[in-house]
């Protein structure tokens, strides 16, 4: 399945940046795939290299690390728009793992070419190192949650975040969304 930059709906829905047509251009050519993933795909498996970096185009998926004894917690969820991998292409191998919660669909980047950006798109680096930043502060609200609200709080300020996150994305029907 190939879908063209020019054609994303994250971005006609105002998910992203307006960004130059030199740009886009860029990312349109830098893109390697799109990939469609059945509910329960490993994207990324902790452990192993990332040659590549993927936005979530459409679906769930959740980040999660996985223990020792085989017990597994959920670190975030991620929804369209979401940059997935970062981390691991930032360092020589993932430090968690990434599942499809649904099917999902996933705009497939080259790591090495991520990286590019860097040096010839900069404003475009900025936005993924944003991307990373949120990506964080997201998690520091989940630790926040753990570490010291209580059961009914850590419930209430998920559906919260997910509920905000969901309405930027237009999902949001009314006061309600679905959510797998």
């Amino acid at each position: 399945m190939q879908l063209p930059c020019y054609e994303c709906a994250l971005r006609a829905c105002g998910l992203f940046k307006p960004v130059t047509p030199e740009e886009l251009s860029f990312i349109n050519q830098i893109k390697r795939e799109h990939l469609l993933m059945p509910a329960g795909a490993e994207i990324i498996r902790a452990g192993d290299p990332a040659p590549e970096l993927y936005t979530l185009y459409a679906g769930w998926a959740f980040r999660f690390k996985t223990l020792p004894d085989g017990r597994r917690q959920i670190l975030n969820f991620l929804l369209p728009g979401d940059l997935v991998g970062l981390q691991a292409a930032i360092f020589d191998a993932a430090l968690h793992g990434i599942e499809a919660l649904t099917e999902v669909q996933l705009c497939a980047l080259p790591r090495r070419q991520v990286w590019v950006l860097f040096g010839k798109m900069p404003t475009i680096a900025f936005d993924v190192t944003w991307l990373g930043s949120r990506e964080e502060s997201i998690v520091d609200e989940n630790l926040t949650s753990a570490g010291r609200r209580s059961a009914l709080e850590r419930v209430a300020a998920l559906i919260v975040a997910l509920y905000k996150r969901a309405n930027a994305l237009g999902l949001v029907a009314g006061q309600t969304f679905r959510s797998p």
